[in-house]
């Protein structure tokens, strides 16, 4: 037998090469692999998966099969980009509530964002604080963002040390005190610093000048808020960005990108060798400026939900791989933030339970497949943050994370039956396809038709 049949199996049998027995099968007509979309029995031993069969793999003695006949089996999704707020801010969200709305849609891993929770994640000891906070009640598996901010430069490489997955800063007012913005100047100084050890830094880019020049209105009018964030301050701080990622030899994410008008200045940094990657977000893939009403803060979020013709040249970004990633930016407030006036209304949009039926209707109305999906939101953010070793895909050696959908099956949004801690939503009432059935974390179902396991989600840390 080949070193390859004893690590992957055979296509009748299983063998592990661990000697770990196969403990379940999880077989589908549909299973998504990085090969592609195959009629598959996937073994699981040990949390792993150990093998990708053919469809009829006899099941080993001992071995627990689930069919899931014709629904989609895929890799559980990971979101990059959630603020828990846990601890400090908890009436917003906690890791219990975010990790059951992560659980309930697909997602297997998110990492929490660095800001909105008391303390923020800006030293060792904070981080220390947030772990603490969250080891006992994730449901999923859970990792971790520092900050950069102007004053604490020598607290990067101990918390990339302490295994964050990288650095946010903001280039704009991040709406919370505690949680400064980097002027040019910081931010040449963090970014050399974080080139210095081989780190990344992700930004929320808009340029605070072009939003002081900006319209400022306030009231219940989504046009004058629109107005209020334009697209020249996407433009120009991730134009800012990228020069000063090029200066330092730097590796950057450009956050929630929503304006369109970026996309030729990010392409043609790339080709100049700037080594910057780009998420947007299902909210700017489904929602439209022109559909939100006044007073509706629901959809009220930084940088904004923009007009149709944006949202095509987004899809026709993802398409051409000039934007890598969809994550959710999943950013609750108390409703009583979410007042009709958007200029004060807390900014926010919560997508965790939703991500994934909402791209999937966009995608699959545009001709995109799941296999794009699971592209977006799970393979590249794995790559993102360097656990494509541990997950993002159906491959032997990876984590037994999966997620179970009815691709074709629809349902309507109810606020009541999310999970989140404030159900608020902007997808209130909508139409969306894909029913996540199940969810399994490491082989072991976490969430099934409104039921939840006991918090089984580990800590995750970078290595390396």
């Amino acid at each position: 037998m080949s070193g390859r049949d004893k690590a992957c199996g055979t296509e009748r049998g299983v063998r592990v090469s661990d000697h770990r027995p196969v403990e379940l099968i999880l077989r589908s007509t549909r299973v998504i692999t990085p090969e592609g979309t195959r009629a598959a029995s996937v073994a699981v031993a040990g949390g792993r998966i150990a093998a990708v069969l053919a469809h009829d793999a006899e099941v080993p003695a001992g071995a627990v099969l689930q069919d899931f006949g014709d629904d989609v089996l895929l890799p559980g999704l990971v979101d990059t980009h959630v603020h828990v707020n846990d601890p400090g801010r908890t009436e917003w969200e906690g890791f219990w509530t975010a990790t059951r709305a992560a659980a309930a849609g697909g997602i297997t891993t998110l990492v929490d964002m660095p800001l909105n929770s008391l303390p923020p994640t800006t030293t060792v000891a904070h981080l220390r604080t947030k772990q603490e906070v969250a080891r006992t009640k994730a449901h999923v598996d859970v990792g971790f963002w520092g900050g950069a901010l102007p004053d604490n430069v020598e607290d990067l490489r101990p918390l990339h040390d302490a295994g964050v997955f990288g650095f946010k800063a903001f280039l704009s007012p991040s709406g919370v005190d505690e949680f400064p913005e980097l002027d040019q100047d910081g931010l040449a100084r963090s970014l050399a610093e974080i080139a210095g050890f081989g780190g990344l830094l992700i930004v929320h880019a808009e340029d605070p000048h072009h939003l002081a020049a900006a319209p400022q209105r306030g009231g219940r009018k989504y046009a004058d808020f629109l107005a209020s964030r334009p697209r020249d301050a996407e433009d120009t701080a991730i134009g800012n960005l990228l020069a000063q990622a090029r200066r330092a030899d730097a590796r950057v994410h450009v956050l929630h990108l929503s304006s369109s008008d970026a996309l030729p200045l990010i392409a043609d940094a790339r080709r100049d060798g700037v080594r910057v990657s780009v998420e947007t977000c299902p909210h700017y893939l489904t929602l439209t400026a022109e559909e939100v009403p006044d007073g509706a803060s629901e959809f009220k979020c930084c940088p904004p939900i923009r007009e149709a013709a944006n949202q095509d040249l987004l899809w026709r970004a993802l398409a051409d791989g000039t934007i890598d990633c969809v994550v959710t930016d999943h950013s609750p407030s108390t409703a009583d933030l979410k007042t009709d006036d958007f200029a004060t209304a807390w900014g926010g949009i919560s997508g965790l339970q939703l991500s994934l039926s909402a791209v999937w209707t966009e995608a699959g109305r545009r001709g995109h497949s799941l296999e794009d999906v699971v592209r977006w939101m799970s393979s590249n953010t794995a790559r993102l943050v360097g656990l494509d070793d541990r997950k993002g895909a159906i491959a032997p050696g990876l984590d037994a994370d999966f997620a179970v959908l009815a691709p074709d099956e629809a349902f309507t949004v109810d606020p009541a039956a999310l999970q989140h801690r404030n159900r608020v939503t902007a997808y209130a009432g909508r139409t969306l396809y894909g029913v996540v059935k199940s969810t399994w974390l490491r082989g072991e179902r976490i969430a099934a038709d409104g039921d939840f396991a006991a918090p089984a989600g580990r800590l995750l840390t970078r290595r390396g």
